[in-house]
């Protein structure tokens, strides 16, 4: 599984998450659990949204792309990782890993981007309620979502190109359980400095602008809800704030460690790629959605038509 100094390597050999037969195998069951949950839960919103007019606001039109985004995200690298967990030949192509990194940077971006975006939403409703309608117009609402989207290409454009220019010969091994940027540049046979320079300035861009937004929008409308008269409005309004942050601080917070702190380990960071990688894009449907009343006064619509339409 080695090539020669001489010879650019054309296939990785993902060294996954475990060499324990059985570890792999409780593994497989669980992320295959998580993986399902999350094309069941995102799917499910999306479609809700399509056929429910109540739904058609700016609020769940963004929750709609972090859906889209969210699936093909995980898609990006679950399948794959499936597939290892239960092969003893865990290698990848050059060209397939090529087409993985570029595909799970535009996702994975494109989620921060919209993030803030959602932030900035929330911060608009319940900070500037009678203006509301006349900020987040549908032309506005478009043109953000065009904006995260293309901010996720662009991103992930730069940081594709700056990690698959470098020459890769020598050994072919990955201490990860799929391409990522960071896990491929400790493979290189050069200096990576100035590929790890322009992942971290992208990382600025995508990661620590973002997430200081949705920061300040955050702070502003806790300061707006401990104004409320009301005391139940106040903890429902926390409950959702807290919840939303939760899964904020919890894809920021694994993403920025792996691609903007090297002092941790290969091992610690291959575990946090485990949380942003699976676990947020499940929780982000049932933290942002299906805990609303809106969406589940759609779903039990959705499922009385069925019902009816059986009879």
């Amino acid at each position: 599984m080695r090539q020669t100094n001489q010879t650019q390597v054309t296939e990785f050999l993902l060294l996954g998450l475990s060499e324990n037969p059985h570890t792999q195998q409780l593994l497989f069951i669980l992320f295959l659990g998580v993986y399902l949950v999350t094309v069941v839960g995102n799917l499910l919103l999306m479609s809700l949204v399509q056929v429910d007019s109540l739904l058609h606001t700016p609020m769940y039109f963004f929750l709609c792309n972090l859906s889209l985004a969210d699936l093909c995200f995980s898609t990006s690298t679950v399948p794959q990782a499936l597939v290892h967990l239960l092969s003893r030949k865990k290698v990848i192509s050059f060209t397939r890993c090529a087409a993985q990194l570029l595909l799970f940077l535009i996702f994975g971006a494109t989620q921060c981007a919209l993030l803030a975006v959602m932030s900035y939403d929330r911060y608009a409703a319940i900070c500037n309620p009678l203006h509301y309608p006349s900020i987040m117009t549908w032309r506005v609402c478009f043109q953000l979502a065009a904006g995260s989207w293309t901010s996720g290409i662009l991103v992930s454009v730069v940081d594709t190109t700056f990690t698959l220019r470098l020459p890769y010969r020598g050994s072919n091994s990955i201490a990860h359980f799929f391409c990522e940027a960071p896990a491929l540049l400790s493979v290189a046979s050069t200096d990576t400095w100035t590929a790890e320079m322009a992942i971290f300035l992208m990382g600025v861009v995508i990661l620590l602008i973002p997430v200081s937004l949705i920061l300040v929008s955050y702070g502003h409308i806790i300061v707006t809800v401990v104004r409320m008269k009301s005391a139940a409005g106040r903890l429902k309004a926390f409950s959702t704030c807290g919840s939303h942050l939760m899964v904020v601080f919890i894809f920021f917070g694994s993403t920025i460690v792996i691609y903007m702190a090297p002092k941790f380990s290969k091992e610690q960071k291959k575990l946090m790629s485990v949380f942003y990688t699976m676990v947020t894009p499940m929780l982000n449907p049932l933290i942002y959605s299906l805990r609303n009343k809106d969406v589940k006064g759609a779903l039990r619509k959705m499922a009385a038509r069925n019902f009816l339409c059986r009879f």
